[in-house]
């Protein structure tokens, strides 16, 4: 709709996690620095926090989308509640590995034996664990367990945790300090200030032609500063609405007038009630936040979708290797 009108080659704003339009705030490029220097030391665990809609799926899109899928074998997983036993199934199944009628100690066997496999054809393993917040202590032990595993005193696996702020508290709780022990790098990923808010909004829309039109005033960008308070999600959910209302109005210019109208509109289509002015503010960002968070949690689906369909095709292609080795042992020994 607003993207023909405005001349704009898709939409700015979209709110699936897409690495083309990765804005490298001071915050992010922290993060990804740690993330490729942790891929680099190949041991260890990185730990990324932040709050929702910060960005963190993002920021593995990004990284995934730089592997090496000849060197790198990387899993995503996004985690509920789930325990030590579980976790070993949803990890094996991250990997496209069997489970059907396994116990705990089959499963530990047989990834093992996956680790070893990728290893003798020149490929690391990187799990990367989403929603990390959601993992009981138990659970946090086990992938610390798995990463014991080594051949020639190097490790087979490599772990990057992400989770909101509160995983930074579970961290610190007791029984979990051999895992601290391991934690090579850390970073917490924080809103946008305002000044950064402003250019991640002219980076998305500038990556689709806009060439200002409509043009945006610096007030807006306050307005829309505070009521999204700088979460990149909810700038999202928002700056799409306002481009949407400024297409049904007809406007070329975004003022701050223009962004309390859309905020207040939204508000009422949430509370089905209009706020009064004094509140008005807080109302809008709840309403922003809670857009954000359902957001989040169907890409988060969406992702590991996409992560297990690229682990399926990766395990295949080893799998193919290891029975032509099979094969060909054969044939020497009959020979």
């Amino acid at each position: 709709m607003y993207e023909k009108y405005y001349g704009f080659t898709s939409k700015p704003f979209q709110l699936s996690p897409d690495p083309r339009f990765y804005f490298s705030s001071r915050g992010h490029s922290r993060a990804m620095s740690y993330l490729r220097y942790g891929l680099g030391q190949c041991d260890g665990f990185i730990i990324i926090t932040g709050g929702v809609g910060t960005g963190k799926t993002t920021l593995i899109k990004m990284l995934f989308s730089d592997l090496d899928q000849e060197q790198i074998v990387a899993a995503n997983i996004v985690t509920t509640n789930i325990e030590s036993d579980d976790l070993m199934r949803m990890v094996s199944s991250a990997f496209s590995l069997p489970t059907e009628g396994l116990t705990k100690a089959d499963l530990l066997r047989q990834f093992e034996a996956f680790l070893l496999a990728c290893d003798s054809h020149g490929r690391r393993v990187l799990l990367v664990i989403d929603e990390a917040q959601n993992l009981p202590k138990s659970s946090l032990e086990e992938l610390r367990m798995l990463s014991n595993f080594q051949v020639n005193n190097r490790p087979l696996l490599q772990s990057f945790l992400l989770g909101q702020e509160e995983f930074r508290e579970t961290l610190q709780s007791d029984g979990l300090e051999q895992l601290r022990q391991r934690v090579i790098a850390s970073c917490h990923l924080a809103a946008l200030d305002r000044d950064e808010t402003k250019k991640y909004i002219d980076h998305r829309l500038t990556f689709v032609g806009w060439s200002d039109n409509p043009l945006i005033g610096q007030t807006a960008y306050d307005a829309i500063y505070e009521f999204t308070e700088g979460v990149p999600r909810r700038i999202n959910v928002f700056c799409d609405r306002l481009l949407l209302y400024a297409y049904l109005e007809e406007l070329t210019d975004i003022n701050k007038d223009v962004v309390k109208a859309v905020a207040d509109e939204m508000s009422a289509e949430i509370t089905h009630t209009r706020s009064d002015k004094g509140r008005s503010d807080e109302v809008s960002a709840a309403a922003t936040k809670k857009l954000a968070e359902i957001e989040e949690a169907v890409e988060n689906v969406k992702f590991t979708t996409e992560s297990l369909e690229a682990a399926f095709a990766s395990r295949m292609g080893t799998l193919k290797k290891l029975i032509l080795s099979i094969e060909n042992l054969a044939k020497q020994k009959v020979e």
